[in-house]
């Protein structure tokens, strides 16, 4: 079982940064491939970026260049960076958890609660 709770969301104006946060516990996260996605109202949730215990990522193209994904396997800790904020980034976030074989075989894994991100003047 894995534990994921997200922080760091709020409100923000058009252009400016947040860093989320993603701390899992409860079984090895060395070995997780984590993922963040975000679900805007009336719209289905969609992958953001993903990182892999190795660090290497994948960014959707509607936020390459602005978000960038990390992880810190002493802290259990991916983050997710956003900068150069626009009003359509508004969406709660999500962050995932999953094995090798979750991936691969397209299961669930392990979801957080969720953060609020808003962007707006």
């Amino acid at each position: 079982q894995v534990q994921l709770v997200e922080s760091g969301g709020g409100l923000v104006q058009p252009g400016g940064s947040l860093r989320l946060s993603c701390a899992a516990s409860g079984s090895i996260f060395s070995l997780f491939i984590m993922s963040w996605h975000r679900q805007a109202p009336g719209k289905q949730r969609e992958l953001v970026a993903t990182i892999t215990p190795g660090s290497s990522t994948t960014y959707a193209d509607s936020v390459k260049g602005r978000f960038t994904i990390s992880r810190d396997h002493m802290k259990h800790t991916v983050y997710l960076e956003m900068n150069s904020l626009r009003p359509e980034d508004t969406a709660v976030y999500y962050c995932r958890a999953q094995t090798f074989d979750d991936y691969r075989y397209d299961r669930e894994g392990y979801w957080g609660q969720g953060t609020q991100v808003t962007v707006s003047s």
